[in-house]
């Protein structure tokens, strides 16, 4: 008799039902999270560690299976198989009929990799993952360190915390997204990398200088870090282009503003657009403008707009009833109508937090997503900020300009492309780097 733990599944939670649909051989559809430590990493260690971590995290132990009106997740009974990192960045994990864990755990030298296909998690539930992952590794291979007292994690969020789909829980039809004049927005126009690679570029800055530098120009680190991409973005335009806005979309953790424990997709979405036609294109003016659109959309009344939008998708009867091959076909076109008012996306996954006691133990982290387009991707650890951009551009024009902004600000930045981690000062980097010919 088969336990119920292989016959179990469960739905898509709402974000994630578009992802499936909408993979594409230039956007897989994954994220990295990484960590960088001191020591290399011992392999067998790993493999434990992720075992033990795997166990707490149910809702990442799915193959993912279609039926007649929706994909949908099942329970199995694979284990996570650790091995040496040896593909490209954010490299496809989805493959159709295929029984796989839709996350892969990797190493390279001292980093671990977690990267995870959408649909089971956001980067908040994959950090959480992430998080616990080195938890169990560090405490196995520095057990000497903790044998008084072992260090406390804060993930003690219950299996069914974990679990559960807060789309569903703060769904409210009584909210209804008002109808928005669809906008043309500027995008690049570069020669794009072959076999659908990403070109990854990150830089590392210390977050106390950025967060001084933010202050000088009187706004917030994530306000100026925005402002200084638009401006990166704004000197590939043409004169002609500039007719066209620069509209950035930026993921938002919805769990600031609904109590939620969920591994599960769980965030909403903003959008700021900046015209260089009718503004003057000053720095101080896009910060101004940037920081005028935060302060508006990021309140709970308007992102629950967004999430009932989002939630709409299930409860609407014509949708419902759709088979999934019409499904997809309705996703994909309005994914490439989407995709047509967006210059790009900043994703800041914001501050992630380790027990102290591992501090001398932890380099950094890094986040890296695939896009179709060009990606600017933050986070930070202690007073390290990571800013990753990944790119399915030849060019690194953008990325040039942007570490240039940075450094022109008085902010020390190191730099370092795809696979090659050979610090160099950022100015020499900015001159010199070429993802493109070194992309893994």
């Amino acid at each position: 008799m088969r336990r119920e733990k292989h016959t179990s599944w469960s739905r898509l939670d709402n974000a994630a039902k578009i992802f499936p649909s909408t993979v594409e051989k230039s956007d897989t559809r994954v994220f990295r999270f990484s960590c960088e430590l001191n020591d290399d990493i011992d392999p067998e260690l790993l493999q434990k560690a992720a075992d033990r971590a795997a166990e707490s995290y149910p809702t990442f132990n799915m193959i993912m299976k279609k039926g007649l009106f929706w994909y949908y997740l099942e329970n199995c009974d694979l284990k996570p198989v650790v091995t040496e990192e040896n593909d490209h960045v954010c490299a496809a994990i989805y493959e159709e009929d295929a029984r796989s864990l839709l996350y892969r755990i990797t190493y390279h030298r001292s980093r671990i990799n977690l990267e995870v296909f959408h649909v089971i998690a956001d980067g908040t539930g994959a950090i959480m993952f992430l998080k616990t992952i080195v938890y169990r590794y560090l405490i196995y291979r520095y057990a000497e360190l903790f044998e008084g007292e072992l260090p406390v994690l804060d993930n003690d969020a219950s299996f069914s915390q974990k679990n559960s789909d807060s789309f569903s829980k703060y769904y409210d039809k009584s909210i209804k997204k008002p109808r928005t004049k669809r906008i043309k927005a500027f995008r690049l126009k570069c020669e794009r990398l072959e076999n659908n690679r990403l070109s990854v570029i990150e830089g590392f800055a210390s977050v106390k200088s950025v967060i001084a530098a933010a202050h000088n120009n009187k706004t917030t680190l994530t306000v100026f870090l925005t402002a200084l991409y638009i401006k990166a973005l704004s000197m590939e335009m043409s004169v002609q282009s500039r007719k066209k806005p620069v509209v950035i979309n930026i993921p938002v953790n919805l769990r600031q503003f609904f109590p939620s424990e969920t591994a599960k997709n769980f965030f909403g979405m903003i959008s700021v657009k900046y015209d260089f036609f009718r503004q003057d294109g000053s720095l101080e003016d896009i910060i101004s403008c940037v920081d005028r659109q935060f302060k508006e959309q990021l309140t709970k009344e308007k992102l629950a707009v967004r999430m009932n939008s989002l939630a709409a998708l299930e409860h609407n009867p014509f949708v419902r009833i759709a088979p999934l091959p019409l499904k997809n076909r309705v996703l994909r076109i309005a994914r490439h109508i989407t995709v047509k008012g967006e210059t790009s996306v900043i994703s800041n996954v914001g501050r992630i937090q380790m027990p102290q006691q591992f501090d001398e133990l932890i380099k950094s982290f890094s986040v890296f997503v695939s896009t179709g387009n060009i990606q600017l991707n933050i986070c930070s650890f202690n007073d390290v900020l990571q800013m990753g951009i990944t790119s399915c551009y030849a060019s690194t024009d953008v990325q040039r300009n942007f570490f240039r902004a940075l450094t022109s600000q008085g902010i020390e930045v190191t730099i370092r492309s795809n696979d090659s981690y050979a610090e160099r000062d950022s100015k020499e980097e900015a001159e010199e780097c070429s993802s493109a010919e070194n992309a893994k």
